[in-house]
């Protein structure tokens, strides 16, 4: 994985929580800003991505009860609870539905000793690193990112 400063960029990288957090900070921005409705084709132009991807993840956020959808006249999506009450970890479990490691998908050789401890030891390690992985995500919200991301903004 390459890194620039403090920019990643890995091609095979799910970028499913990226983009959920990305859609909520602009809908909590254009909410503090008077605008409590935004389209997918207005959120799909600040991630710079397809509208279909946007309604994707919105639709995901949407079952998690994390942003309503408004259809007819004045259609859109806007949050469904205030931005400092949505936090990071409850997106990714909105939009993640898969472990982040995974174990290989062949059974590892059992007449080897490695092949033999592998699993056990792994699923451990993974564990303590999901663990640490919701805290950090479940003390983050959505306007402390916001406020973060317009604190970059004026430096």
């Amino acid at each position: 994985m390459a890194s620039t400063g403090s920019s990643f960029h890995t091609m095979s990288a799910n970028s499913r929580l990226t983009i959920g957090a990305h859609a909520l900070a602009w809908l909590a921005l254009a909410q503090r800003r008077g605008r409590p409705v935004l389209t997918s084709d207005e959120v799909a132009a600040s991630v710079r991505t397809n509208p279909v991807v946007i309604r994707r993840r919105l639709g995901e956020l949407h079952r998690a009860g994390l942003v309503d959808v408004r259809r007819g006249a004045g259609a859109g999506w806007s949050l469904a609870r205030p931005a400092d009450r949505i936090t990071l970890l409850d997106v990714y479990t909105a939009v993640e539905h898969d472990p982040i490691f995974a174990m290989h998908p062949g059974e590892p050789n059992p007449e080897c000793p490695v092949g033999r401890g592998i699993r056990p030891a792994l699923h451990a390690v993974y564990g303590d690193v999901e663990a640490v992985l919701r805290r950090r995500l479940a003390g983050t919200s959505i306007a402390a990112l916001l406020d973060q991301i317009m604190r970059t903004e004026r430096e």
